[in-house]
């Protein structure tokens, strides 16, 4: 994942059910925490890895899509992703204008093993 940036969601501009918390960051109706996300896709990644990484060490969850139909074959993808507060913040702190990639290595028994790696 390469040009990693906020993405804004129409929605978030109604101010009746969204309220912004933080830079980019909103409270949606049912008080739970969201951020638009858009990226890009590097030669050999797919829509799940390294995003499903992402989510996993964020404790984040996708919420919506900007178009669920094209995320699957899409190289330029724009998801909300939801979680509590602290986490998102997080998140948007480690990965925003970063590049993120999985990686192998080889643990030190000698087996193939798959790293989270941010730059």
């Amino acid at each position: 994942m390469k040009n990693i940036q906020f993405a804004h969601f129409d929605k978030f501009d109604d101010a009746a059910n969204y309220r912004k918390v933080a830079d980019n960051i909103y409270q949606g109706p049912d008080e739970e925490h969201l951020f638009g996300l858009c990226y890009e896709l590097e030669d050999e990644e797919d829509s799940q890895y390294p995003l499903e990484d992402i989510l996993d060490k964020f404790y984040l969850y996708i919420s919506d899509f900007e178009d669920e139909e094209a995320f699957a074959d899409s190289r330029n993808v724009t998801i909300e992703l939801s979680g509590e507060l602290e986490d998102i913040k997080a998140a948007t702190a480690a990965i925003i204008g970063k590049r993120v990639y999985n990686q192998e290595y080889n643990d030190e028994e000698g087996v193939t093993r798959v790293r989270l790696i941010i730059e």
